[in-house]
């Protein structure tokens, strides 16, 4: 029995090298090997044509539907209710398959259903979320302008007027994950009377909402961003986030989604690592795999350390999650340093390949690219440091 079998992790990915996965239940585990099967056995076999075509493969909603991970981390009506830390280890393991398909579950299960979990009522939580849970509803979340992002707080332009029972809202929104073909979008909109910010549940086919498809990507290309125009749009007041009345609310959300972005930087780095080790078991040069070779091996070591560390600091943000102690600086601490530390993960597997980490058949050249777009949503590293800095110093260095 090998050393990995000793420790009840023969079934983990070899980039979990200290048997972090041993900290979830048994249950727990169950449903993150379930997921681990679903991305080999049915994600990774297509992911790079449809990369390479930017499109998005519809055909597999039902069986990431069936696995029962939309909204997985809420304990609201339908929702899983399971725990940040699985959540955060189930978005990992996306990502290290394919980081495209953890952003489209991030954006659904993270930023559209999280928003109505903790901004709607009770009656609004009751109305959305089963069906999102089951994703017969997928939603996105409208927050990013073009003219405005890591300002937004201050620099959101889309307005809201009330009109009676409805709300009119006029304004552009850029980014925008899943909108080109989503359900439900989350719209945040200031309102004119009280310029506070406030969200709104808008349905895909309300008049006067339309949709321009982002094209050109050089990262998350399966990822289907949609830039959206707002014109004289109009929801009813039940649509309205009824718990959301300034931008702290937004925040809100965004923390504990930062905290899954982190998590799939982990997974980004992971895949391109284990890519990498795969590759130099493989690849023979002077009649010896290169894996043999002691610089190869440095560079395999420095992209666990990578992985390991930052899933450390992954693992004890999300237990301060699941123990309601996550502050806004916990979040942009673990966010900032995983993709850091994903970013010059993926470009030593990229070293190790030479020539051929460019191409995709060998899956890290994806990773590379997919990096660049994990390293600046949710957060730019900029911002998270600046996050982290007002809380350890007391002083604020925004402008």
């Amino acid at each position: 029995m090998s050393e990995r079998e000793d420790l009840g992790l023969e079934d983990s990915p070899l980039s979990d090298f200290l048997g972090f996965e041993l900290l979830l239940s048994e249950q727990d585990r169950d449903l993150l090997g379930s997921v681990r099967s679903f991305m080999t056995r049915e994600v990774e076999p297509v992911i790079n044509d449809y990369w390479t075509r930017a499109e998005f493969p519809h055909e597999l909603v039902p069986g990431i539907a069936k696995l029962g991970i939309a909204g997985l981390a809420y304990d609201g009506p339908g929702c899983p209710g399971r725990g940040a830390l699985v959540d955060g280890m189930v978005a990992m393991e996306l990502a290290r398959v394919d980081p495209s398909m953890s952003t489209f579950m991030g954006v659904h299960g993270g930023l559209a259903m999280g928003s109505i979990h903790l901004c709607g009522s009770d009656e609004q939580r009751e109305r959305w979320l089963p069906a999102m849970a089951r994703m017969e509803l997928i939603g996105a979340f409208g927050l990013t302008e073009p003219d405005v992002g890591s300002a937004i707080s201050a620099g959101l332009a889309t307005s809201a007027r009330r009109d009676g029972d409805e709300w009119v809202l006029n304004g552009e929104k850029k980014w925008i994950g899943n909108a080109a073909f989503a359900d439900l979008v989350v719209i945040w909109a200031r309102d004119e009377e009280d310029k506070q910010v406030k969200g709104f549940v808008v349905e895909k086919d309300a008049v006067g909402m339309t949709f321009d498809k982002q094209e050109d990507k050089i990262a998350l290309r399966v990822v289907q961003n949609a830039e959206i125009h707002l014109h004289d749009v109009r929801v009813p007041e039940a649509n309205r986030l009824q718990k959301a009345e300034s931008f702290r609310s937004t925040a809100d959300v965004l923390r504990v989604t930062r905290m899954g972005v982190a998590w799939q930087a982990v997974g980004c780095a992971r895949g391109a690592y284990e890519h990498a080790l795969r590759y130099t078991k493989e690849r023979q040069q002077f009649g010896r795999p290169i894996a043999s070779f002691q610089m190869v091996q440095d560079l395999l070591v420095k992209m666990l350390m990578n992985v390991t560390a930052a899933t450390a600091m992954n693992v004890r943000g999300s237990q301060l999650q699941d123990a309601g102690l996550l502050a806004d600086e916990h979040a942009s601490l673990c966010k900032a340093h995983a993709t850091v530390r994903m970013r010059e993960a993926v470009g030593w597997a990229r070293e190790v390949l030479g020539g051929n980490g460019i191409l995709l058949e060998h899956h890290v050249g994806r990773f590379v690219a997919d990096a660049e777009a994990i390293y600046s949503y949710e957060g730019t590293r900029e911002i998270n440091t600046l996050i982290v800095g007002r809380a350890i110093t007391g002083e604020s260095a925004f402008v």
